[in-house]
């Protein structure tokens, strides 16, 4: 079944930002390049980047940056409510 949930705009610059800096942990890489690989796609989360996500988005030390790429996989994961 496909995703009917799609990367949004703000979601897609803030992606594609992160992964042409060069100062972007290896984290926030590979929660950017989930986050453009569900653009305009009808792809999921992987169960891998969703357990990545879910312990950015529980850590304290977490930046904005981490935490808002990390929302993005985790609401495009296969879980349902």
């Amino acid at each position: 079944m496909a995703n009917s949930k799609q990367t949004g705009n703000k979601a897609a610059t803030l992606a594609s930002k992160t992964l042409q800096s060069t100062n972007a942990s290896a984290l926030q890489k590979s929660l950017a390049g989930s986050v453009l690989a569900q653009s305009g796609t009808g792809k999921q989360t992987s169960k891998a980047v969703e357990t990545k996500a879910s312990g950015a988005l529980k850590s304290s030390t977490s930046n904005s940056t981490t935490k808002s790429l990390a929302g993005s996989a985790v609401s495009q994961s296969k879980k349902t409510p």
